[in-house]
Parts: C-alpha cells; structure tokens; sequence
C-alpha cells in the first residue's frame, strides 16, 4: 500500500536540511531503486523554486510499504528527524487515484 509522509521542518533548520540531505537523498535512492517511490521532495517556505535563505517549510514523500508501521518506521528513521530539521512527522496511508 502507498504511505504519504509528511515532515513539518521546524524553524531555523535550514542549515541543517542541508548538512543532511545526502543521507536523506540516499535513504530515498534506495526506495527508487526497489521501485516502492512515487514521489518525494521539499515544500519551498515561499513561493519559489528556490527559496533561498527562506528556506522550506517540510517535505513529502508518498511510497509503497507493507503497512503503517513500516512506513513509519522508515519515517522514524530519516536523516532530517534525527537531525533535528522536522519538528513534525505524520504518516497516513494513501490511495492513488489520479493519474491511473
């Protein structure tokens, strides 16, 4: 089943975000790789393509798990989490409508 997860960055993290954003970028490769990833990436603070200073104020990710508690789990375990960038993280199970 796909798993949306939402990660809500807390502010003044953007220094951060990007010190860890390899490992984030890694961890998202691997889920690529095994064809579970349908889409990720951050959501601009401000409406740009590249905010700048301003930074971003979180990020989606929606991919394939075997359930809740997995997709959690990984979402648990992500770089930007452990590096303090999300103050937040929800996870909710997804069904793709649109495109078919």
């Amino acid at each position: 089943m796909l798993y949306v997860i939402l990660g809500h960055d807390a502010p003044g993290t953007l220094d951060k975000r990007l010190a860890s954003r390899p490992a984030h970028l890694a961890r998202l490769q691997a889920l690529q790789d095994q064809g579970r990833l349908k889409l990720a990436g951050p959501c601009p603070a401000i409406d740009s393509i590249d905010p700048g200073p301003a930074g971003f104020s979180g990020s989606l990710i929606v991919a394939e798990f075997p359930s809740l508690a997995d997709a959690q789990a990984w979402a648990d375990a992500d770089p930007y989490k452990d590096a303090g960038v999300y103050a937040s993280v929800e996870v909710k199970p997804f069904r793709q409508v649109f495109p078919a």
